[in-house]
């Protein structure tokens, strides 16, 4: 009897430990066991997605090995975006208040993982003199501008991640090279993506981790990761119906202009991002369990967001900006916001928990009685109509969450629960 109990002692184990690695990682063998229910397009891989794609979730590109991939923090069941809550566990990695641990165990950082999806129409970073904002980029800051690649996405990919101590960890750029160099299958998706072989010559490291970002970048750019298959976009199309809750949202969406920022204009021949892809300081407090959780002075961890970029940016042009601009940060799209709420966090920080308090916040900024604590930045936030005091109701603020589930993904006619599915 006790050699039974033992066995299934061992065998719990192993079910748990499963669990809990597909918990946060999701790893290039895991994923090709069902590629199409994942990707849900037919639409074939050229040669350079591929290899971004094998990039993208190999967490093998990480110190300690096997620990940290780009879809750590960036999961396609989350809306390419990370958990709110998940444990660490030996063999894992988690979330706290929906900021990622690293692939060293303690070390997290200070932001919430962005989406990976949609980022690539990001442009490059600019100042609009016009308008007189900033524009483009990616990170929450922007610091992702493109100058490097030509890409923003592939800036994006190589500006941190992977030598960044509290992400992969990795030791150089050589580090990341000599990986793929010693697996035959990275070899080969290299000369097929890019025609020449890859080589390790010091000469070349700039310009060969250059490509490793670029092909990250055409992997996000794809359709597997951009799909526009939402309900809403059915609904464009006059292949779905809204119901009246989701088509009251969409009115009050627009109604207190939402789509200002979150934009829903159709580009060319591109679908609504629902992001104007500049900046804003909404007023947003620190994230205080967090870095309470983390024994982080919330004095020393004041973020500065776009304008501290510019204050420590080598554009002259910029640095005047970044006072007008502290606490600033990108307005994200908001496709894919609902998938896998029920864990998840929202905002830069992970300050607010849920979509229902984003729009609360949104509703309630400035109404003494909401209670709110201090913006972390409250000279610069932004101090108008659209955000503070819009007088909607609770059943509003349900309504336009209902309009924002329909930005899912993967939506087919009679499935109604798409949010935390693939």
């Amino acid at each position: 009897m006790f050699a039974k109990e033992v066995k299934q002692l061992f065998f719990a184990i192993l079910t748990v430990t499963a669990l809990a690695s597909c918990q946060k990682d999701l790893d290039v063998a895991e994923l090709n066991v069902d590629q199409q229910r994942v990707r849900n397009t037919t639409t074939p891989l050229t040669a350079m997605e591929s290899l971004g794609r094998r990039l993208y979730f190999d967490n093998k590109l990480s110190s300690p090995t096997g620990m940290q991939s780009c879809s750590s923090c960036h999961l396609p069941n989350q809306g390419w975006v990370g958990f709110g809550e998940v444990p660490s566990t030996l063999t894992t990695r988690g979330f706290r208040s929906g900021i990622g641990e690293g692939a060293v165990s303690g070390r997290f950082g200070d932001r919430k993982p962005p989406s990976s999806a949609y980022a690539t129409f990001a442009p490059a970073f600019r100042y609009d003199a016009v308008d007189q904002d900033f524009v483009g980029g990616l990170f929450w800051d922007g610091r992702a501008t493109g100058a490097v690649t030509g890409n923003t996405a592939a800036d994006q990919a190589i500006a941190g991640p992977f030598t960044n101590p509290v992400e992969h960890g990795l030791s150089s750029r050589e580090a990341v090279l000599g990986i793929l160099f010693n697996e035959k299958a990275y070899r080969d998706l290299w000369l097929s993506a890019w025609g020449t072989p890859l080589t390790l010559d010091p000469a070349q490291v700039d310009e060969n981790y250059k490509k490793v970002g670029l092909a990250i970048a055409r992997f996000e750019a794809s359709s597997e990761v951009n799909q526009f298959t939402s309900k809403f976009d059915a609904f464009q199309r006059r292949q779905a119906t809204l119901t009246a809750d989701e088509a009251e949202g969409m009115r009050l969406f627009r109604q207190v202009e939402c789509d200002n920022c979150h934009s829903m204009d159709r580009v060319g021949g591109t679908p609504a991002l629902f992001t104007d892809f500049e900046y804003e300081n909404l007023g947003l407090p620190q994230n205080m369990p967090f870095l309470s959780r983390m024994n982080r002075n919330p004095a020393d961890k004041l973020d500065g967001g776009l304008g501290a970029f510019l204050l420590r940016s080598n554009n002259p042009a910029w640095v005047p900006h970044a006072a007008e601009n502290m606490g600033a940060f990108k307005t994200p799209t908001l496709r894919n916001v609902a998938r896998g709420e029920n864990n998840k966090t929202f905002m830069h920080n992970g300050v607010l928990k849920s979509l229902k308090e984003v729009v609360h916040f949104y509703n309630t900024r400035d109404v003494a009685s909401a209670k709110w604590p201090a913006p972390a930045f409250p000279a610069t936030m932004i101090r108008h109509r659209r955000v503070g005091n819009l007088r909607l109701t609770s059943r509003q603020e349900d309504q336009i969450v209902a309009f924002m589930r329909t930005l899912t993904d993967g939506w087919r006619p009679g499935v109604t629960n798409i949010q935390g599915t693939l």
